[in-house]
C-alpha cells in the first residue's frame, strides 16, 4: 500500500467509512486513476489555451506567415499534449504496481504513446514547412509533397519499429532482421510508393513537370493544369474543372505533352487549314487581273507580276489564245499571297516568329491551304478570338478570288417545296 500523498488520504477515508482493506485498496487506485486522468485533461485544456494564445499573439505581431501556417497545421494543439504526457509518465506507472508487472507495462505503453506524439509533431512541422515553401517563388512549382511523404514514411517506419519493440520487449535488431527476411513482401506492398519516389526525383531533376504546367495525357484523359505532385499521384485540373489523378511514375514511363514551352515562348501557334475546292482553282484572265489590282494589300504586287509576266510572254512570243500557254497568274496563288500580306499586317500576329501560308498535299476533300503563324496573346480565350477573326476574314475574302471552300454534299439532298 502507498504511503504518500493523496492516495494515502483516500485510503484512510475509505477505511474510516468501514470499507474492508481489499476494496479500499481497489477503490483507492480507481479514484486516484480517475483524478489523475481528470488532472491530465485539465492540464491539456489549460496548456492548449495558453499555447494557442501565445501562437496567435505572435502571429498577429510578426510579418511572416510561417506562424500562421504552424497554427493551421495544429502544431500548438500537439504541443499542448506534452505537459499532460509528462504528468501521466510521472504518476500513472506507480498506480499500476499492484498488477503483475503493471508499472513496467504502463511505462512501456506511455513510452509508445510518446513516440506517437513525437511523430505527430514532426508530421505537423513538416506539413507547415511544406505549406510555407509553397508560398515562395523558388519552391512554388517543386514536388515538395513527394519529399515530405517519403520522409514521413521513413519516420513512421522507425516509429512503428520502436513502438513494437517497446510493447513487446523485443530488441529492435530482431525486428530489423525479420523485416530483412520480408523485404520482398515489403517491396511489393510499397511498389507504387517506391516507383513514385523515383519518378518524383526524375521529374524534379529533369524539370519535366512543374506545378502550374498545362499538360495533356490522352491515355489518362488529362488535359489541364497540374495542381499537385505527390509521392503516388499527380493531380491535373482539367479545363472542365474535373480532377484527373495520374500515377507519378506514369510521367516517366508514358508520353505526354507539356505546354510550358508555349507559355514561356513569345507566341501561341496557329496551325489550321482551309480546304479549297480543286475545281475552283484556275488561271486568271486579264480583265480579272485589272479588277483584283484594286485590292490594296496586293495591288502593287499584281501590277509588278503582270508586267513581268507580259515581258516574259512577249520575249518568248507565247501564243496567248489559250491561257495555259506561257506564264500566268492563278486565283489560288494570288489568294495565298493575299493571306500572307494580311497576316504580316495583322497587329495580333508576332512578326518575329514563323509566319507563312502554305499548300499541303491534295486530299479527297480538297487542297489544304494552311496558315502557320503565332499570336502575341497566349491566353486561350484571346487566342481563339484572334484565330476566329483571321479565318472569318479569309473565308469571306475567297469569293473575291473566285475560290470555293470544300463542303461535303448531303447524301440525300433536301427537296424544296
Amino acid at each position: 500500500m502507498k504511503e504518500n500523498g493523496i492516495e494515502k488520504l483516500i485510503y484512510s477515508v475509505l477505511m474510516d467509512m468501514g470499507v474492508n482493506s481489499y476494496w479500499a485498496n481497489l477503490l483507492n487506485n480507481i479514484i486516484a486513476l480517475v483524478l489523475l486522468l481528470l488532472l491530465s485533461y485539465l492540464l491539456f485544456w489549460v496548456s492548449k489555451k495558453i499555447i494557442n494564445g501565445v501562437f496567435h499573439r505572435l502571429a498577429k505581431k510578426s510579418k511572416t506567415i510561417f506562424d500562421d501556417i504552424l497554427i493551421k497545421n495544429r502544431v500548438p494543439k500537439i504541443l499542448a499534449y506534452v505537459p499532460s504526457f509528462f504528468i501521466l509518465v510521472t504518476f500513472l506507472p506507480p498506480l499500476m504496481d499492484g498488477l503483475p508487472d503493471g508499472e513496467a507495462i504502463t511505462f512501456n505503453i506511455l513510452e509508445a504513446l510518446g513516440v506517437v506524439i513525437t511523430i505527430l509533431l514532426i508530421r505537423s512541422l513538416l506539413s507547415a514547412l511544406k505549406d510555407y515553401l509553397k508560398t515562395l517563388r523558388a519552391f512554388k512549382d517543386k514536388p515538395i509533397d513527394s519529399y515530405v511523404q517519403v520522409f514521413m514514411i521513413f519516420i513512421w517506419f522507425i516509429g512503428i519499429i520502436l513502438i513494437l519493440s517497446l510493447l513487446t520487449g523485443i530488441d529492435i535488431t530482431s525486428f530489423l532482421t525479420t523485416l530483412g527476411a520480408l523485404s520482398a513482401v515489403i517491396l511489393l506492398i510499397f511498389k507504387d510508393s517506391i516507383l513514385g519516389f523515383v519518378a518524383s526525383i526524375q521529374v524534379s531533376i529533369n524539370d519535366t513537370v512543374r506545378i502550374g504546367d498545362w499538360i495533356t495525357m490522352k491515355n489518362a484523359n488529362a488535359d489541364g493544369d497540374v495542381i499537385e505532385i505527390n509521392l503516388s499521384t499527380v493531380k491535373v485540373q482539367n479545363f472542365d474543372k474535373t480532377i484527373t489523378s495520374i500515377p507519378t511514375y506514369k510521367l516517366v514511363s508514358d508520353s505526354f505533352v507539356n505546354w510550358r514551352g508555349m507559355s514561356d515562348s513569345d507566341g501561341r501557334r496557329i496551325k489550321r487549314a482551309i480546304l479549297i475546292k480543286v475545281s475552283s482553282i484556275r488561271f486568271i484572265k486579264n480583265e480579272e487581273i485589272n479588277q483584283l489590282e484594286k485590292i490594296e494589300r496586293i495591288g502593287a504586287f499584281i501590277k509588278e507580276r503582270k508586267e513581268h509576266i507580259e515581258k516574259y510572254n512577249a520575249a518568248k512570243t507565247v501564243n496567248k489564245s489559250l491561257l495555259i500557254n506561257g506564264r500566268n497568274l492563278t486565283n489560288l496563288g494570288l489568294f495565298r499571297y493575299y493571306t500572307e500580306m494580311y497576316l504580316q499586317q495583322h497587329p495580333e500576329i508576332n512578326q518575329n516568329m514563323t509566319l507563312m501560308c502554305r499548300q499541303l498535299a491534295p486530299t479527297s476533300q480538297g487542297l489544304p491551304l494552311e496558315i502557320y503563324a503565332f499570336t502575341k496573346d497566349k491566353v486561350w480565350g484571346n487566342y481563339e478570338r484572334i484565330m476566329a477573326d483571321i479565318f472569318d476574314h479569309l473565308l469571306s475574302s475567297m469569293t473575291y478570288f473566285d475560290l470555293e471552300c470544300f463542303e461535303l454534299s448531303p447524301a440525300f439532298p433536301v427537296q424544296k417545296t
